[in-house]
């Protein structure tokens, strides 16, 4: 099945593709928290993520006319929003390697972690308490841009595979290898905060969890 057979029912892209106001005020409103999400955790700032949503549904709206829905609208939008987001991220003074710059490292070694610790006994309630999450948050801002956002559309967001690669406009591989890279690095990342929490947890519970 193509994506084409996969817009939302509730949209009428003829509608959206004339111009007709009250059909894109229901695309803003089916998918504004979304952008807004993403753009923000490529950012780190509600100012300049608001900024991407505005400039995000703006030129939809202008591109909406041409836009053929050879794939969903959600994935079209995301590449909006990631474009715009990355435009302000090279933007700044000191703007981190851009995913471009990054494509020669997709076809090189992969990458090793040098310190990972397991914390697979860990009670589950532990990895929702708001401080892992504000951790986890931090760990992902220090990712290299092309990991970190592939990261975030993938397991955050939970685009295929194959959005993502539409969104990056990179091949499935480059995703899967920069996905894996990703969680590789976010793991050494963690492991400090999370291998605190395993020393904690009683002798007998890891035991048990490891003979589970």
């Amino acid at each position: 099945m193509n994506e084409t057979t996969q817009q939302p029912q509730d949209l009428s892209l003829p509608d959206l593709r004339a111009g007709d106001r009250e059909e894109f005020a229901k695309l803003v409103d089916a998918h504004s928290d979304k952008i807004y999400r993403l753009a923000l955790k490529m950012l780190g700032n509600q100012q300049d993520a608001e900024d991407v949503l505005q400039e995000t549904f703006i030129k939809a709206y202008r591109a909406l006319p041409e836009f053929e829905g050879r794939s969903k609208i959600s994935t079209w939008l995301y590449r909006i929003a990631t474009n715009q987001a990355l435009m302000l991220i090279r933007g700044r003074d000191k703007p981190p390697a851009s995913i471009d710059a990054e494509k020669i490292d997709d076809q090189g070694q992969a990458y090793t972690p040098l310190n990972l610790t397991d914390w697979c006994c860990l009670p589950e309630d532990e990895y929702l308490t708001a401080e892992a999450v504000a951790y986890l948050d931090r760990a992902v801002e220090q990712l290299p841009e092309a990991m970190k956002v592939t990261f975030l559309l993938r397991d955050i967001e939970g685009l295929s595979t194959a959005e993502t690669a539409r969104v990056l406009e990179v091949s499935e591989s480059a995703v899967k290898t920069r996905l894996s890279r990703a969680r590789l690095r976010l793991r050494e990342l963690l492991s400090g905060y999370y291998g605190q929490k395993a020393e904690s947890v009683p002798v007998d519970f890891r035991r048990r969890g490891q003979t589970n």
